[in-house]
């Protein structure tokens, strides 16, 4: 089983599709398909980068496309609920159960309320999908004055996380246009999620930097 077959999958991408309408039925920013590939892409980069294998970065972008699938039974848990949906699709498609166990455990732990970085694949999808942070995710542009969640996405112009394997660091840069949100304002809502990264990194022997607009803030 590989990513690219995965990708493929018309049932997994079902689930994904109605993960992000129930999202978007609530309120939330996009977490389809732009977003998972994204979140595989860096994932599989920041592995590639430190040196792993091909295993483990087809691990890493398997658990990537399916790891908000849980949103489609409800955003409470999704972490979990997805790991167990993902467990069985990938148990019907005949991955080898040591590989499944890689997988779920990196589905199950990274949300930034209850999951922790305890293997190289599950830090490297806590990185890569805690770095997605892009205007372009915001649906209800109209409602981003009024709510602090889609100001801060709005204001995002630009982001890029960036290895550095000789000394040993990896950057997440973003851009703020501040005229619609504040850096304090995105440390408000995303302080958890970076506090996740600085241990994911951590776990992967990285120390963690976060740019914003210039300046070196962690």
């Amino acid at each position: 089983m590989t990513y690219k077959e995965i990708k493929k999958d018309e049932t997994i991408n079902a689930y994904i599709s109605g993960a992000d309408r129930m999202l978007e039925a609530i309120g939330y920013n996009e977490h389809s398909f732009a977003h998972v590939t994204r979140v595989a892409e860096t994932a599989r980069y920041i592995l590639r980068e430190l040196g792993y294998g091909e295993r483990e970065c087809e691990l890493v972008g398997i658990a990537a496309h399916l790891h908000d699938i849980g949103n489609v039974i409800n955003r409470h848990d999704h972490a979990q609920s997805g790991a167990l949906l993902a467990f069985s699709l990938l148990t019907e498609r005949r991955m080898p159960a040591d590989d499944i166990a890689t997988v779920i455990c990196a589905i199950g732990n990274h949300d930034e309320d209850t999951g922790s970085p305890v293997d190289p694949v599950s830090s490297a999808l806590i990185l890569a999908d805690k770095s997605d942070v892009r205007r372009s995710r915001v649906r209800r542009t109209e409602a981003s004055a009024a709510d602090i969640h889609y100001r801060v996405n709005y204001s995002v112009e630009s982001s890029s996380l960036k290895v550095n394997a000789e000394t040993r660091e990896v950057v997440l840069t973003i851009s703020i246009d501040t005229q619609y949100s504040s850096v304090s304002e995105y440390f408000e809502i995303f302080l958890g999620r970076m506090i996740l990264c600085r241990k994911a990194a951590e776990r992967l022997g990285l120390r963690f930097r976060l740019n914003i607009n210039g300046q070196v803030l962690m």
